[in-house]
C-alpha cells in the first residue's frame, strides 16, 4: 500500500545524483555515509574546494604572497627552536625531543599562511587542469619559496645573535644542522620526496576536514613524522643550514648546493607527484564540472598553458560565460565590449555604449558583468554558488538587451569571475576580437580592484584595441568639447564627435592651446585643417593662446555637456588605475568625461563609426 505521506520527489532521483545522496534524501532520514552522519567529503567534493582555494593563491599579489611566505618562514624558526631545546633538554631522547616540532607548521596551516611545500598542491590541481598557465605556477612557486627563505634568514638570525638559544641548545642546533649536511645528496633527495609525500597530503586530508579540531590533528601527527622519521623539509633545512653558515661552520654555497637543493627537488618531487597527480586522477572525470561553471568548456590554450600571457592569457577565472568571436560570412562585425561592475547604476554608460556602436551597420555589442571575487571566500564555493551567480547577473543584465534592440544593435552578455577583475577586461576584448571598449571609471569600477600577476603598464600600455573610457557625471552628449594637439592622439575623439553629432545632432567644439598671441593665427590655421581632415569642419573652433591647457578646457568645459580627451601618450589606462592621471583638470570640471587610447595590438581602426 503506498504511503500518502510519500512525495514524487521521494521517488525520483535526478540521474547525475549518486546512490549515496538519494539515501540521504530518503524518507526514513537513514545517512549513506557515516555511522551517524556523513562525516567526510568524497574525493571530488575535496577537489572542489581545492580548486576554490587555490585560486585565492594563484591569483594573489606578489606583495601578498611574499610577506604571506616571509610571514610561514620565520614561523618555522619556531619548530627549529623547540626542536633543538627539546633535544637538549631531554638528552636527545628522539621521541620526547620531536613533541612540539609541528608547532611551527600548525601556526603556518591554520593560520592560513603560505608554505612551499604546502603551497605545491592547490596551484597544481589549477595546472594540471590547464586552468592557470605553468608560468603562473612557476611564478607562485618562486614567490613563496623567496619569502620562505628570507623569512627563514631573519629567524635563524634572531636563533643566531639574539640569545635565544641557551648553551646547550646552540650546541644540539649546531649538531642537527651538521647531520644534513653531512648526508648524501641521494638520501637528502629520497627523505625529502617523503617528507614532500607527507607535507601535499596534509594539504589534501586538511580539505577533506570539517572542523578545526581534525585540521589540527592530523597536521599535528603528519609533521610529527618528519623528524621521528629523519626526514628533511626544506625551509627547516634552510634555516638550519643559515644558522651554521652565521656561525661560521659552512660557506654559504656549500650550504645550498649540496643541502637546500637536493631536500628542494625531493620535497617538490614528493609534494607533486607523488601526492598532488595521484590525488588527481583519483577523482572522476566529472572533477572539473564539480568545480567551475561548465568547466571543461573553460581551459586555457596549449599553448596559453605552455606560455601564460606571453601567448594570451594565464589564468582562467572561477566564471566565464562568454564565448569567443564567432567569425560571420558576410566579413567581420565591429565588435564593442562593455565591462560593467555594477548593472543597477551603469546604465547611462550602457546606452552610451549602444550609441556609440549603432554608429556602424554591422556592430555587436557584448556586454560583460565582471564580478570582482572577494578574498578568503574560496573555501565556500561550489556549484550552487555560480548558478545563483550567473542567474543573479543575468537578471541585472536584462535590460541592455532593451537598449541595444533601442538602437538596433545586436548584442549579448556574459558573466565574469575572477580575483583580478581589471586584467579580465584585457583578456575578455582579446577573446572577444574586440575593436573597441568602451568602460566606466569611478568609485564602484574595476580600476580599485585593478589586481594583476603581471605588472600594469605590461598589459595597459599594449591595448589590445580602442578604449573609451567614462567620467560620467549625468551623461548629456548635446554639447561636445574636443581639446586636440594634433597627431593620432585625438583621432578616437574626433570619430567619437562625428558619431554623437550625426546620430543625436551634438554640437561640437574643437579647441587648441598655443604658447603665446604671436602663433594664434597658425593655431587657427593648424584647427581649420585638423578639423577638415576629420570630417568637423562644420564645428565650433576655439583657439586659446594662453598656454595653459588644463585652464583652457576648465574655462570651455564650463559651456560643454561632454568633454573627449584624447591619451597623449601610452599607459593611459594603468595611470586610472593607479589614479596617477596627468589632468587634475579631469577632476575640476563639472560635466562628463570621456578619455580616449587608440590600441597598438591591431593597428589604426580606420573603419571605426564611419
Amino acid at each position: 500500500m503506498a504511503d500518502p505521506k510519500r512525495t514524487d520527489e521521494d521517488e525520483t532521483v535526478a540521474p547525475e545524483e549518486s546512490v549515496r545522496e538519494a539515501v540521504e534524501r530518503s524518507r526514513s532520514g537513514a545517512p549513506a555515509a557515516g555511522r551517524v552522519v556523513r562525516d567526510r567529503f568524497s574525493s571530488d567534493e575535496v577537489f572542489q574546494r581545492i580548486v576554490a582555494a587555490a585560486d585565492e593563491e594563484i591569483t594573489a599579489g606578489k606583495r601578498e604572497l611574499f610577506f604571506s611566505a616571509l610571514a610561514a618562514g620565520f614561523a618555522i624558526t619556531i619548530t627549529f627552536l623547540l626542536y633543538v631545546s627539546l633535544t637538549a633538554s631531554t638528552g636527545g631522547d628522539p621521541i620526547l625531543s620531536a613533541l612540539l616540532y609541528p608547532l611551527g607548521f600548525i601556526y603556518i596551516i591554520i593560520g592560513g599562511y603560505q608554505l612551499y611545500t604546502e603551497n605545491t598542491l592547490p596551484p597544481v590541481a589549477l595546472t594540471l587542469e590547464r586552468i592557470a598557465s605553468i608560468p603562473a605556477l612557476l611564478r607562485n612557486w618562486a614567490v613563496v619559496l623567496a619569502g620562505n627563505f628570507v623569512g627563514g634568514t631573519f629567524g635563524a638570525m634572531a636563533l643566531a645573535y639574539g640569545g635565544v638559544l641557551s648553551p646547550d641548545a646552540a650546541e644540539a642546533a649546531a649538531k642537527i644542522a651538521s647531520k644534513g649536511i653531512e648526508t648524501s645528496s641521494s638520501v637528502l633527495f629520497t627523505k625529502a620526496a617523503f617528507a614532500g609525500l607527507i607535507v601535499a597530503g596534509v594539504v589534501w586530508v586538511e580539505y577533506a576536514s570539517q572542523d578545526t579540531i581534525s585540521r589540527l590533528a592530523v597536521v599535528y601527527l603528519a609533521f610529527l613524522a618528519i623528524p621521528l622519521g629523519g626526514l628533511f623539509h626544506v625551509v627547516v633545512s634552510y634555516t638550519e643550514m643559515v644558522y651554521l653558515v652565521l656561525h661560521g661552520d659552512l660557506s654559504l654555497f656549500v650550504g645550498i648546493t649540496e643541502f637546500v637543493i637536493p631536500v628542494l627537488a625531493g620535497n617538490t618531487v614528493g609534494g607533486v607527484v607523488l601526492v598532488t597527480v595521484v590525488n588527481y586522477f583519483q577523482t572522476t572525470e566529472r572533477r572539473l564540472e564539480s568545480a567551475r561553471f561548465e568547466g571543461a568548456e573553460r581551459r586555457l590554450s596549449r599553448r596559453e598553458w605552455f606560455l601564460g600571457s606571453r601567448a594570451g592569457r594565464s589564468y582562467v577565472p572561477l566564471i566565464d560565460t562568454a564565448e569567443p568571436a564567432v567569425p560571420t560570412t558576410d566579413g567581420e562585425p565591429f565588435r564593442v565590449v562593455v565591462p560593467i561592475t555594477n548593472p543597477r547604476t551603469e546604465g547611462q554608460l550602457k546606452e552610451f555604449a549602444c550609441r556609440l556602436a549603432s554608429g556602424k551597420d554591422d556592430a555587436i555589442l557584448h556586454a560583460v558583468h565582471v564580478v570582482q571575487m572577494p578574498q578568503r571566500a574560496g573555501r565556500n564555493y561550489g556549484v550552487q554558488q555560480s548558478r545563483r551567480i550567473i542567474d543573479e547577473s543575468e537578471e541585472l543584465m536584462a535590460d541592455i538587451h532593451e537598449t541595444a534592440e533601442t538602437y538596433g544593435v545586436e548584442c549579448d552578455t556574459s558573466t565574469v569571475l575572477s580575483h583580478r577583475s581589471f586584467e579580465e577586461v584585457f583578456s575578455i576584448a582579446q577573446r572577444k576580437e574586440a575593436d573597441l571598449v568602451v568602460m566606466g571609471w569611478g568609485n564602484d569600477d574595476v580600476w580599485n580592484a585593478a589586481r594583476s600577476d603581471r605588472p600594469l603598464e605590461e598589459f595597459a600600455s599594449h591595448l589590445p584595441c580602442d578604449f573609451i573610457v567614462l567620467k560620467n557625471r549625468g551623461l548629456d552628449t548635446s554639447r561636445v568639447l574636443l581639446p586636440t594637439a594634433g597627431g593620432p592622439a585625438s583621432d578616437l575623439s574626433a570619430e567619437v564627435a562625428r558619431t554623437l553629432r550625426d546620430l543625436d545632432g551634438a554640437e561640437i567644439s574643437l579647441l587648441h592651446v598655443v604658447d603665446s598671441p604671436e602663433k594664434r593665427e597658425r593655431g587657427e590655421q593648424f584647427l581649420a585643417d585638423w578639423a577638415i581632415d576629420h570630417d568637423l569642419k562644420d564645428a565650433i573652433q576655439v583657439v586659446d593662446d594662453s598656454g595653459d591647457v588644463e585652464h583652457a578646457i576648465e574655462r570651455e568645459a564650463d559651456e560643454h555637456t561632454l568633454v573627449l580627451l584624447g591619451a597623449s601618450e601610452r599607459g593611459l589606462l594603468s595611470r586610472l588605475a593607479r589614479d596617477a592621471l596627468y589632468l587634475d583638470v579631469i577632476d575640476d570640471i563639472d560635466c562628463s568625461v570621456a578619455l580616449t587610447e587608440r590600441g597598438s595590438g591591431r593597428g589604426l581602426l580606420g573603419r571605426l563609426f564611419k
